[in-house]
């Protein structure tokens, strides 16, 4: 009995094509998915340098209005000094000077109190755009731990990171 012999070369090299075919798709989409975490991460660190910028702008004008505010309150207890002074004496101008005094501590009390109104606004935009920055940095190292590992869930959680400090940068705008 004869036996029969099957052509397996071309089904070996049909089994190799495919199997090249394959390994090429992977490496595409592995490529496509670099492309995706590299520019995601890019993005990143646009709001991060934006957030950074913006968060130290708030600190110096804090800075500025706590200063104009002690300069305001400063004056306001020069103000209440001269009027004690003037309040010693017993003589009429003395004490209307004295009184003037204390009308001009009032206006100085509330430039005080709206200089010290602003520098805490200031602040608080502040602390929310600090902790958006954090959070974009470490989003940022997340998404590198991701391309290095070739993990996607490591990226999905930078993204996550990098969400959660776009509401903290939006919350810091307003």
């Amino acid at each position: 009995m004869e036996e029969i012999e099957v052509p397996t070369e071309h089904l070996q090299e049909t089994i190799k094509e495919k199997i090249e075919e394959a390994e090429k798709e992977e490496k595409e989409k592995e490529s496509k998915w670099s492309m995706y975490v590299a520019i995601s991460t890019a993005l990143v660190a646009v709001f991060a340098a934006i957030a950074a910028l913006m968060a130290g702008h708030h600190s110096n004008e804090a800075l500025i209005e706590q200063i104009k505010s002690s300069d305001q309150w400063a004056f306001y207890q020069a103000k209440g000094i001269k009027a004690e002074i003037k309040n010693i004496t017993n003589d009429a101008e003395s004490k209307a000077t004295a009184e003037r005094y204390k009308k001009e501590q009032e206006e100085i009390k509330q430039k005080a109190e709206e200089a010290q109104t602003l520098s805490e606004a200031h602040l608080a935009h502040h602390v929310l755009l600090a902790r958006s920055v954090t959070l974009f940095q470490i989003s940022i190292a997340v998404s590198a731990i991701a391309i290095l590992t070739r993990k996607k869930i490591m990226w999905y959680a930078g993204l996550l990171f990098a969400i959660t400090g776009i509401v903290f940068f939006a919350s810091g705008l307003f």
